[in-house]
């Protein structure tokens, strides 16, 4: 393999770990109403399981409340026991066209339990660019009995060291950002 397609590689897969963490991060729950809540959350819909943005309309008229407005009056009862199935923790509540889901504030705890497994998202994500960039080295260490110069090898293992600060800087301020989130009251 060329030392290109092992950069490459590698700062794949660590562009991959960020993307997964960000996505992870932001079904957190922090306190504030986001349709992204519910993106996880699926919904039997004709024997077939589909997400409730299929379904029906999601919509956050405020701060403290999503609003899912089904398309069909049959999947009432469906997206309300998905809603309760899921890990969501917020118990819907039906007026016959509409069902809301009242966000409720988060107490102390609850935000330190939040921050705590935000960080282990983050921590996971941090182990996967560590192993792309471990990856990568040996990888290039390899190439070098198949006759790469070791100039060659040192300097794309520092292309590669390069490559994982930058990733390891995106994750911290991702971290940062969703645990502000999550410790404003």
């Amino acid at each position: 393999m060329e030392v290109k397609e092992y950069l490459q590689n590698a700062e794949d897969s660590m562009q991959l770990a960020v993307e997964y963490l960000d996505d992870t991060l932001s079904h957190i729950r922090a306190g504030k109403a986001s349709a992204r809540l519910l993106d996880g959350i699926r919904v039997d819909y004709y024997g077939s399981a589909a997400p409730i943005s299929n379904v029906a309309n999601v919509s956050v008229p405020d701060a403290r409340t999503i609003a899912i407005t089904p398309w069909e009056k049959s999947m009432f009862k469906e997206i309300e026991k998905a809603i309760i199935n899921s890990e969501l923790g917020i118990m819907p509540e039906n007026n016959g066209e509409v069902i809301r889901l009242a966000i409720p504030p988060l107490t102390e705890d609850r935000r330190k339990q939040l921050v705590k497994q935000s960080k282990g998202e983050a921590e996971t994500a941090k182990v996967s660019v560590r192993n792309a960039r471990r990856e990568a080295i040996e990888g290039l260490k390899k190439e070098i009995k198949n006759g790469l110069s070791e100039d060659l090898e040192k300097d794309a293992e520092g292309k590669v060291q390069k490559l994982h600060d930058k990733f390891m800087k995106q994750i911290d301020s991702l971290f940062a950002e969703k645990e502000k989130e999550i410790l404003t009251v």
